[in-house]
């Protein structure tokens, strides 16, 4: 494979430049001097607006037109097949052109230390809460995550420092290289946070799924390694690692043996940090939930044990973090009812959610809206997990799959909403997300709690809803 190798202020085109990951990719070159364009189909907030604040062109729609003037790089986004019509042109051209992962190794990874941050589940606050303490500590951190943290203000960063921060996506990385993302990556540390079977699309059997998994942790090199000791699937995998290994936990969580780092939560907020079970002190952490508990002592592990940070500078700063856009991310309260957003879509994920906002909010009526989507949630591997998911919820509302698959592969939403009432919710199953927007509307009272989970746009509900809302209760 070929080393990329580009001159200063180079023309570099991205295919798919609205994904969380390849727009701040896209930021990242920008930051680095080169003259940066981009196409896409699907162009909505918070990639959207990041791209036309930093003045990136953006095509809409795809093909050769937008490859004049020729750029001197193309990187194909993993939306892309072998014959988009895009990626092909420019491969008809004789443009040279290259993956995501392969770019960020070649350009950024190579000269610094990389610290990568992956796991089914919660790595995007994984990696901003890890950026945002190295920031803090003046370390000055390079970053790069799929999504917008409000600290930094996009999903990138070019830091003068050696750390280079990253979230490790396990999803592939390009029609012409069949391998995750994370494993170009060269870990000088990495954390997991679970391993929990996704993206089916790539991964049919949950043994392809941690094999992926593997091909990191057997490349990090001098570690440590962070993993949730509560995960089995994360576990597993780090029986192939040779760097030293940390374990973490919060007290309650089902582990075997008492984890290296442990929680012990002291309310919504605070919680005591035991080391090899010695007390380090107490600690506030901003996010509440314990799924949220488990990312913090991951990114604090790798910011004292990899990078030297005392923990007395973690403690002072860690109550500063302001989180990742769509992660239970506050849109707004109209009427005196709180809506939420969050890019939730795996079982796992939601239910840990709900739990968390049921906790900040144990008054009123919690209504959750749910758009299957992504390619594993659109399918039926998840049937019975997502009818135990929601049971925090008072009402849940499922919006119509995202994706056109066999009926014999598709989530049936309509058995999903049985499922959920059998259980004691109230939930129906709709045809369109005007429907959802309906029944949003008709329920919600003021003292109520909404949450959008959803991957992808959700049909623009989100501004709607808030718009919706606000005349209904201001009429009251």
């Amino acid at each position: 494979m070929h080393k990329l190798s580009l001159p200063p202020s180079s023309h570099i085109h991205l295919i798919g430049i609205c994904g969380t990951g390849m727009g701040a990719l896209a930021g990242l070159l920008n930051a680095r001097g080169h003259r940066v364009t981009g196409s896409d189909e699907g162009v909505y907030p918070p990639m959207s607006d990041m791209l036309q604040s930093l003045q990136i062109p953006v095509a809409i729609g795809y093909g050769p037109q937008n490859l004049d003037p020729r750029p001197d790089l193309v990187i194909v986004g993993n939306i892309c097949r072998a014959d988009h019509p895009e990626a092909q042109a420019a491969k008809d051209m004789g443009i040279p052109y290259a993956s995501f992962p392969h770019t960020v190794r070649d350009l950024f990874l190579r000269e610094r230390q990389s610290l990568v941050i992956a796991g089914t589940h919660g790595k995007t606050t994984t990696t901003a809460l890890t950026a945002f303490l190295l920031e803090a500590a003046g370390s000055d951190p390079s970053v790069l995550i799929g999504g917008v943290t409000r600290d930094f203000g996009s999903g990138f960063k070019l830091g003068k420092g050696q750390a280079f921060v990253i979230e490790g996506d396990e999803y592939d990385s390009a029609w012409f290289e069949k391998v995750p993302k994370f494993s170009f990556y060269v870990p000088h540390a990495a954390v997991i946070t679970s391993v929990e079977h996704d993206h089916i699309d790539i991964y049919p059997t949950a043994e392809a799924y941690e094999a992926a998994f593997r091909t990191l942790v057997e490349q990090v090199d001098p570690g440590p390694l962070a993993i949730y000791s509560g995960d089995a699937g994360a576990m597993r995998v780090a029986e192939h690692a040779d760097c030293p290994v940390v374990t973490y936990a919060v007290k309650g969580d089902p582990f075997s043996f008492e984890p290296s780092w442990l929680a012990i939560p002291k309310g919504l907020h605070d919680f005591e940090l035991r080391i090899e079970g010695r007390q380090a002190g107490l600690f506030r952490s901003p996010m509440m939930g314990r799924h949220n508990l488990r990312n913090t002592l991951a990114a604090l592990i790798v910011a004292h044990v990899s990078q030297g940070v005392p923990l007395e500078t973690l403690r002072a700063q860690l109550p500063q973090f302001q989180g990742v856009q769509r992660r239970q991310q506050l849109l707004g309260t109209p009427g005196d009812i709180t809506v939420y957003d969050d890019f939730a879509h795996h079982p796992t994920a939601v239910r840990e959610t709900l739990a968390s906002l049921k906790a900040r909010h144990p008054n009123g009526k919690l209504i959750a809206a749910f758009e299957p989507r992504s390619a594993t949630a659109c399918r039926s591997l998840h049937q019975q997990a997502y009818a135990e998911a929601f049971d925090d919820a008072s009402l849940t509302i499922i919006a119509p799959c995202g994706r056109n698959l066999p009926d014999a592969e598709r989530l049936d939403t309509q058995r999903l909403a049985r499922d959920l009432r059998t259980r004691g919710t109230t939930a129906a199953a709709t045809a369109t997300t005007d429907d959802v927007l309906a029944a949003i509307v008709d329920a919600a009272r003021p003292g109520d709690i909404v949450v959008l989970f959803s991957n992808g746009a959700f049909g623009d509900i989100r501004s709607r809803l808030i718009d919706a809302l606000t005349p209904k209760t201001a009429n009251a």
